[in-house]
């Protein structure tokens, strides 16, 4: 059996993450623990042969286009080492520091052409930029060019303060954010015009309900936008 969604920490990981403020991360009570012994020992107690290693939530990326860089490529490369010397037992989807897509052009090719990953994750939204925004166009052709395989994995959505209600957002603000990357993804033609890219969707229990719903209404036309100033869709009154 292969784990392909499998998490791993470093202490300078969770220690750049704290610096930007995420001490409770995505409204968790505190970090996991993480080491290779316990990972291994839990994968043996399950019969996982193979795991496939990725960052979590909340990602790379804490609103430093550079520091995200640095901080993606270091995983990166520690996942690589981890797998290099553990054959069999560990692989590693790359982190990217999205929403920088031209660093996270720069990481894909470094990951797979010198790291040998096995995929890239990539958060349901990067900064409130989901997987279909236009600016996002060269990654995916980026990934196409590989025939990447993406893990799609759960973030905090970006208006989590107003409906998380302060539960964790594992709860019940993951499936609904995964949700709306899938759709951003297929109402914008992403994977139609990058067919070569295998997306692996984590938390996708609300996806088999909504895609009829999806699909009845994908070809709604909507009313203009009202002019600048107003708010919402402009309604005509009879």
């Amino acid at each position: 059996m292969i784990d392909r969604h499998a998490h791993f920490l470093l202490p300078e990981y969770v220690a750049a993450a704290e610096r930007a403020g995420h001490l409770r991360p995505d409204g968790m009570s505190r970090w996991p623990e993480w080491s290779v012994r316990q990972h291994l020992a839990a994968m043996d107690a399950a019969g996982t042969e193979k795991a496939v290693l990725s960052v979590p939530s909340p990602g790379v990326h804490f609103g430093d286009d550079f520091r995200a860089q640095v901080l993606s490529r270091r995983m990166n490369e520690a996942a690589a080492e981890l797998a290099r010397d553990h054959p069999g037992r560990f692989g590693f989807y790359a982190s990217l520091p999205l929403p920088d897509v031209e660093g996270a052009v720069a990481e894909a090719g470094y990951a797979y052409d010198a790291l040998h990953a096995d995929g890239v994750v990539l958060l349901s939204n990067a900064g409130g930029q989901y997987p279909g925004d236009p600016s996002w166009e060269p990654l995916w052709r980026t990934l196409n060019d590989r025939s990447a395989t993406v893990l799609l994995h759960p973030a905090s959505p970006p208006q989590w303060r107003q409906v998380a209600l302060y539960r964790p957002r594992a709860m019940i603000e993951f499936p609904f954010d995964i949700a709306r990357a899938v759709a951003d993804l297929a109402l914008t033609g992403v994977l139609t015009r990058h067919p070569d890219v295998q997306v692996i969707v984590v938390d996708d229990e609300l996806l088999a309900p909504l895609a009829q719903r999806i699909e009845r209404l994908s070809g709604v036309t909507l009313p203009p936008l009202c002019p600048a100033g107003g708010s919402g869709y402009c309604c005509a009154v009879a």
